[in-house]
């Protein structure tokens, strides 16, 4: 009997981006069941979702420290315009606080502006951890989304 694993598309991760959903743990403050956070993972998903209105959290924790060079982050919102925010910070292993990599503001306003794309490309040491604030509505309220998180 010879030793075999049936690989499929999900398991061989795009070149130069990290396969999240084998070297990294994830929290969040809330998810939609039909909307995990699993979707923003895969592009051949739909997207995550929260289930509560308001500011929203995703922690990404490393099983082993990483070198990153690049986030890329995609918002999509085609049906509500809406002023949103988030902020991208990071934690090196060894030290306790976050340090902020970006901070952005940007406005929805179908059908016109529908999507909001952000390539970022960093020198992270020795990462321990990420951490993704999002503000869907500047103002208050809101549901957070994110169509797509990759990292490498």
């Amino acid at each position: 009997m010879i030793r075999k694993k049936v690989i499929g598309k999900r398991e061989r991760p795009e070149e130069g981006w990290l396969d999240l959903s084998q070297c990294a743990a994830f929290e969040v403050t809330s998810e939609e069941p039909a909307s995990p956070l699993d979707n923003a993972l895969s592009p051949d998903e739909k997207k995550w979702m929260a289930a509560t209105p308001g500011e929203q959290t995703i922690r990404i924790t490393f099983d082993e420290p990483q070198n990153i060079s690049k986030i890329f982050l995609l918002f999509e919102e085609t049906a509500n315009a809406r002023s949103q925010e988030f902020a991208l910070s990071w934690q090196q292993v060894g030290q306790p606080g976050w340090q902020e990599i970006a901070r952005q503001q940007f406005n929805f306003s179908p059908p016109g502006t529908t999507t909001e794309r952000e390539n970022f490309t960093v020198s992270l040491q020795r990462a321990s951890a990420l951490e993704l604030v999002i503000k869907p509505e500047r103002s208050g309220g809101g549901h957070a989304s994110l169509t797509h998180l990759r990292i490498g």
